[in-house]
């Protein structure tokens, strides 16, 4: 018999009934944190935890990329943006640069509030129309 962990089950729970758009925004909440581990460990010279934050923040934007839907123009644009990410995350990775760094967060940062902002915009359109169903 499996011993399954409480926890584990509650995360396993929650992401499998989180929507598209949740799980997008729990992805880049990830991705930038990963991204705020390799700034971490290459302030801290600890190399190791560099390149291992570094290959989870480009298995995420794998992830991202895999699962973008080709129907939408934009999703050209993300394929552009995750492929030029993974490039600069793998220059990181060989050559510790800090700058390189610095840039991706911001711009993956950026594309998160971005995605964030969007998600709220759609939900209070759809609270509006709701309302104005009911009125």
């Amino acid at each position: 018999m499996e011993h399954h962990n409480p926890i584990q089950q509650y995360k396993e729970q929650s992401i499998s009934t989180m929507t598209p758009n949740e799980l997008l925004l729990l992805l880049y909440d990830e991705l930038v944190k990963n991204l705020v581990r390799c700034e971490l460990a290459l302030d801290q010279q600890q190399y190791e935890l560099l390149e291992a934050s570094a290959d989870k923040s480009m298995d995420i934007i794998g992830y991202l990329d895999d699962t973008l839907d080709d129907k939408y123009p934009i999703s050209q644009n993300l394929h552009k943006l995750y492929d030029y990410f993974s490039y600069q995350l793998t220059r990181v990775k060989i050559g510790r640069n800090r700058k390189v760094l610095n840039e991706v967060h911001g711009m993956v940062a950026d594309l998160r509030d971005s995605f964030r902002q969007a998600e709220k915009n759609c939900a209070e359109e759809a609270d509006k129309k709701a309302a104005e169903a009911h009125g």
